[in-house]
């Protein structure tokens, strides 16, 4: 493998800081120990924390891509560092609910617990400064983020994320209550999904457990201060293993 330099800081964001590189078409991903809630106002720093993230996150890229899906995701060179292709993210986060909870249970009379079939699939304005809003079709219009098109095929991809992880999350017997993802454009006009995909961006039941605490394993262990954080985590990778033991070391 080519060894890679890193150059500047061009990005960083509550969990992880992007640097350029010597390669034009790779840059790299350094996955943060940070812990934040409510749009940053409940911060945390767990030990262990973004390493755990960057290998799920990479396991679950390369399980998206054997099933057609494309991705941002280059290697996983380091245990808390990504290789990824450059891409321009666009600011809309997508969040996909197959069983009610949360905020949605706070904004609509829909009982926590109540399967969504078929998924609900919600679209954000990502901008910190106006606390995330819901977009309508008429907002997001007006903004101008995405053209018919493209907008058709943010969907399409998000959809089809939905039903490879919650394929592969049921058959190591946990459950794929909700998720964001982001998805950005590549030089090349290819619109990917980008980001991460772990368990700050996923909410996860253990089908094992019946507790209605006990059963989490996502970033609500941080949110209620439930605390095993960074244990529940790594519950999430020694089962996500199985879908990739050894992810590819990077470029």
């Amino acid at each position: 493998m080519t060894a890679i330099t890193l150059g500047s800081l061009l990005y960083e964001g509550k969990a992880k800081r992007v640097f350029a590189t010597d390669q034009a078409d790779l840059v790299a991903v350094e996955y943060k120990d940070d812990a934040t809630a409510f749009n940053a106002l409940k911060k945390a720093q767990l030990a262990g924390k973004g390493e755990l993230n960057c290998q799920i996150s990479a396991r679950l890229f390369e399980l998206l891509e054997r099933d057609g899906i494309p991705t941002h995701y280059l290697g996983m060179p380091a245990a808390n560092w990504m290789h990824v292709r450059p891409v321009r993210i666009v600011p809309v986060e997508v969040v996909i609910r197959n069983t009610a909870f949360g905020s949605l249970c706070k904004q609509m009379p829909i009982e926590p617990g109540t399967p969504l079939d078929p998924p609900l699939l919600d679209l954000y304005y990502k901008d910190d400064a106006f606390g995330d809003p819901l977009l309508t079709d008429a907002r997001l219009e007006r903004l101008g983020l995405l053209s018919a098109e493209q907008r058709q095929e943010l969907e399409r991809l998000a959809l089809a994320v939905n039903t490879s992880l919650r394929r592969f999350f049921a058959a190591v017997q946990l459950q794929l209550v909700d998720f964001k993802i982001e998805l950005g454009f590549t030089a090349s006009g290819e619109l990917v999904v980008a980001d991460e995909i772990s368990p700050d961006t996923c909410r996860l039941w253990d089908l094992q457990v019946a507790d209605a605490q006990d059963r989490i394993l996502d970033k609500d262990r941080f949110r209620q201060d439930l605390g095993g954080v960074v244990e529940a985590y790594g519950e999430v990778l020694k089962r996500v293993q199985g879908a990739c033991p050894q992810p590819r070391s990077g470029k």
